[in-house]
């Protein structure tokens, strides 16, 4: 057993913040020796099962004026973009062809992939993030490399080969099985089953099948991704959707027959639980519903959205149908590994005006700071498939969590000692942190 005290954040089964100023956080290992919640709540209510014999000998790791919250859920994030963030653009598709592919087309060596696969989780820890869907590249040894280096620090991870067999440059397409032969996506799609076999459920690692995006996957690609998710059905499916109109405008002349862009990921199979597409800026209420229908979830980028001009997630739509959705930092596209860099950036993108289906611009919308804080952890974990298994501390789930500093610098620390509210202490930290307010990340 093992014992933690300090002020504590968690959510209700309604994902509303519940807050002790002195906490008390218990875990003790399971079979397999992950750390469960035991209990977590007052000190004064529960510093009683410290008297009792299973926590004999038992010392309390006390944290004075910091705060204990869940791990924080990055539901979209590029392993081998961290070489690229902050590299100037004019757009999606220019960004991509500039930087990114030939920056991936790197990680065929794998002691670049193994090397950036240490950068990549440190800046992730460092941020507080215990939790991470991540895109990989098309090369099986950077997806190695990812899933080893996670293993070893016992971080839950998801990631996957990454699907793209037309469209790409030369080192980043999958490759046929043989010289001379095109069967690059049939491959492509046996490595995949290779990978879930070696990687998914293995400790606290999960397998995604990876299609990049529409335009980078034929037909065949994406029909045996459709196939392979039916045949591994507990494995996450992640992609791109609708993030940038030229993007869209290239998926309809691609696939005239489909409805809309997520539509063609629908006719291939690609639509249920535990499937994740990024961005999702440029869809309509009838996505909205598809999605909702289908379990299916949004990975919103606000940084990348605002960094690349692709445009702004209409929040108020998503919670309005109802679909599945949680917070991301897409790096490199995003900007910051920080969590709370990304919260704000969600803030600002809610408080801007949208235009409605009808084109007319409608108000927008003041997002909480608790709802911020739960799209990051709990709902992101909600998105993920994961609720009850991370993203919060409730009894028995896994226990991530970070020790967060209020007084990290001298403005968060004179504003947060001013806070008359939880809303307005967590409203500081997305305001006003980053990286030295994380004092801990402690995996379970």
């Amino acid at each position: 057993m093992k014992a933690y005290r300090a002020a504590l954040l968690r959510f209700d089964s309604d994902g509303q913040p519940v807050y002790d100023t002195d906490g008390l956080l218990l875990t003790a290992p399971d079979a397999t020796g992950t750390q469960r919640v035991l209990a977590c709540g007052a000190w004064q209510a529960l510093a009683h099962l410290l008297q009792t014999p299973e926590a004999q000998g038992v010392t309390v790791q006390h944290w004075p004026g910091k705060l204990i919250a869940p791990g924080f859920v990055d539901t979209h994030v590029h392993y081998p973009q961290v070489d690229v963030i902050g590299s100037p653009a004019d757009g999606l598709l220019p960004w991509l062809d500039n930087y990114t592919f030939p920056t991936e087309t790197r990680f065929a060596d794998p002691a670049h992939a193994q090397a950036v696969a240490t950068v990549f989780l440190d800046e992730l820890q460092r941020n507080g993030v215990t939790t991470a869907l991540a895109f990989a590249t098309s090369h099986p040894t950077a997806v190695d490399a990812l899933f080893g280096a996670a293993q070893a620090r016992r971080m839950r991870l998801i990631t996957g080969l990454c699907l793209m067999d037309q469209n790409a440059p030369d080192g980043l397409r999958n490759p046929p099985s043989a010289p001379g032969r095109t069967d690059a996506a049939e491959h492509s799609l046996a490595q995949s089953a290779e990978l879930i076999e070696r990687w998914h459920g293995t400790g606290r690692l999960g397998y995604a099948i990876t299609p990049r995006f529409v335009p980078t996957c034929s037909d065949a690609q994406l029909r045996g991704a459709g196939e392979l998710a039916a045949r591994y059905p507990d494995v996450w499916v992640q992609s791109h959707v609708a993030e940038n109109r030229d993007e869209i405008a290239w998926v309809r002349e691609l696939h005239p027959q489909a409805r809309s862009y997520l539509d063609v990921y629908h006719r291939f199979g690609l639509l249920r639980g535990r499937t994740v597409y990024a961005h999702g800026i440029h869809l309509d209420d009838t996505d909205r519903a598809l999605l909702r229908d289908t379990g299916s979830a949004i990975a919103v980028s606000p940084t990348s959205n605002l960094f690349l001009g692709s445009g702004l997630f209409d929040f108020e739509a998503a919670q309005r149908c109802g679909h599945l959705h949680g917070l991301a930092s897409d790096v490199g596209g995003g900007t910051s590994f920080s969590p709370f860099e990304t919260m704000k950036a969600a803030y600002f993108t809610g408080r801007m005006a949208l235009e409605s289906q009808g084109g007319a611009p409608k108000p927008g919308l003041s997002l909480k700071p608790a709802h911020l804080w739960w799209l990051h952890t709990a709902g992101a974990a909600q998105a993920l498939g994961l609720a009850g298994t991370v993203g919060n501390l409730v009894p028995g789930a896994e226990a991530d969590f970070v020790v967060l500093d209020p007084q990290a610098t001298p403005l968060l620390a004179r504003r947060t000692a001013a806070a008359r509210s939880l809303d307005e202490l967590l409203f500081a930290f997305i305001i006003l942190a980053d990286d030295r307010a994380v004092v801990d990340t402690c995996f379970a």
